[in-house]
């Protein structure tokens, strides 16, 4: 009973993520290896990583000619994702169209009232079980009563019980063979073959504002870490991968197991450079083993401080205080590892000063990269309620935490806007001045990140504006700027 399936990623952008480099759909990567395991002829088609159009993608269909297309969303994308299920319909009604992915998880119902002409099935939760066993009900002809999905029958929205999350991460395959991978690199490293790769799931914490939590049903599991190296090491030789990273939202939550992976990473000696995030408070945990970090092949650490108010970072269930991160930022700094972080700025009191005051916070941080964002009050969030009354925008493909969705009390939108991009500016703008006081590898780092920055994202007019002096000789002298048209 074997099916043609094909997984598109939703062509949209906003200008973040593509700067830095190319991502694959690692969710999609894993969906479809429980597909070829079943037996089911399966292509992945990245069309958000070719920049390809909703004709293009139209095309590929009709000359694929699947039996079922699968895509995902999270909040900002949902409306391209539709669209590539409505392309779907469109070339061949009989085709079988499944969303999946942490929005439609929980907004199903709205998504099948909307959209359920092109929306035949949603995938709750995680999809690789889930995707498989339904499609091999739908294609045998048995009932569908499959755990995890939601679908419209007879005018009637049904949504069946909730599958249990997968117990067992080491047993779930991979389809890595369908990757192109000559399609994903990292811009900062010429040539480079990039692979994303999971080594856990899930987070115990209960940030108000995340989705990553809900998703996981606030649990975490992991992969053994001999599971998880060997899987490096295979990409790093089958494939040529030579800079990974690691999606999860916590890696080092199991402090003996993330050693465990630290020391196998420095024993194998991998030609693999690995960017990552994790929790301040694990850094802070980890400070006699940062050494091994480095040796192990950690090249980029984003920890996230959020807020500048110690109030905000205890309305958003952080768990942290301001000095935390000052610490751990410092420890990552000193380990010669590129150092991130960000705020998540806009809240309903938010002001001119308490965003200078973040940016004043992230200047004294120091780390190498530091980002001001705008808070997006996803629709199933535990903040949502609080921010509901504040919400003027409420286009989805908004909720790309760059333009501002909340009205604070003392400002519209655009002057929110306004002050996050002068935040931006104001840190880099001083960080720069400072580049040669950094050693060689992270001077080298932070002119191809001004590169992109300047080029490739949405913060490029913001940077090629008035600067100060030293700004402008380090820019006139190492960073070679697109000229329009």
């Amino acid at each position: 009973m074997s099916k043609k399936v094909l997984l598109i990623t939703p062509p949209y952008h906003c200008g973040v993520l593509e700067s830095a480099g190319t991502w694959m759909p690692l969710g999609m990567v894993y969906v479809a290896g429980s597909l070829q395991n079943a037996g089911h002829e399966v292509r992945i088609y990245d069309a958000m990583s070719k920049f390809h159009t909703l004709e293009d993608i139209r095309k590929y269909i009709a000359d694929y000619c699947p039996d079922a297309v699968g895509t995902a969303a999270y909040t900002s994308s949902l409306s391209e994702a539709v669209n590539v299920l409505r392309a779907a319909k469109e070339v061949n009604q009989g085709i079988i169209t499944l969303l999946g992915g942490i929005h439609p998880t929980f907004c199903w119902d709205e998504i099948l009232r909307k959209d359920g002409d092109s929306v035949d099935f949603i995938i709750r939760g995680e999809g690789e079980i889930t995707t498989t066993e339904l499609l091999n009900h739908i294609f045998g002809g048995k009932d569908l009563n499959v755990p995890g999905i939601a679908y419209v029958k007879d005018g009637k929205i049904i949504a069946t019980k909730q599958r249990p999350l997968v117990s067992n991460l080491d047993i779930l395959p991979a389809a890595w063979n369908l990757v192109e991978w000559k399609d994903y690199s990292f811009k900062t490293k010429k040539n480079s073959t990039l692979a994303v790769v999971s080594s856990s799931r899930g987070c115990t914490q209960k940030c108000t504002f995340c989705s990553q939590r809900l998703f996981w049903k606030e649990k975490w599991r992991a992969r053994s870490p001999e599971n998880f190296v060997s899987e490096l090491e295979y990409l790093n030789s089958t494939y040529g991968v030579d800079v990974a990273m690691i999606a999860d939202e916590t890696p080092t939550f199991d402090r003996k197991r993330w050693e465990k992976i630290l020391d196998m990473l420095i024993e194998r000696k991998l030609d693999l450079e690995i960017l990552m995030e994790t929790r301040v408070d694990d850094i802070l945990r980890d400070k006699d083993i940062m050494g091994k970090y480095t040796k192990a092949g950690i090249l980029h650490i984003y920890v996230g401080a959020e807020s500048a108010s110690q109030d905000t970072l205890d309305r958003y269930n952080k768990n942290l205080k301001i000095e935390q991160s000052k610490e751990a930022i410092d420890l990552i700094n000193n380990a010669g590892i590129i150092s991130e972080t960000s705020f998540v700025l806009g809240m309903p009191d938010e002001t001119p000063e308490s965003i200078e005051k973040a940016q004043k916070l992230a200047q004294y941080y120091n780390p190498d990269l530091a980002f001001f964002l705008a808070i997006a009050p996803w629709p199933y969030s535990d903040i949502y309620p609080e921010l509901a009354p504040y919400i003027e925008e409420f286009d989805y493909s908004k909720y790309n935490l760059i333009e501002p969705i909340v009205k604070p009390n003392n400002m519209t939108r655009e002057e929110l806007n306004k002050h996050l991009l002068k935040a931006f500016r104001e840190f880099y703008m001083e960080k720069l001045t400072k580049i040669d006081e950094l050693s060689e590898f992270k001077k080298n780092y932070m002119i191809d990140v001004t590169r992109l920055l300047i080029n490739d994202s949405y913060l490029a007019n913001q940077m090629k504006g008035e600067m100060p002096p030293g700004v402008r000789q380090f820019i006139e002298k190492y960073v070679n700027i697109k000229k329009p048209g």
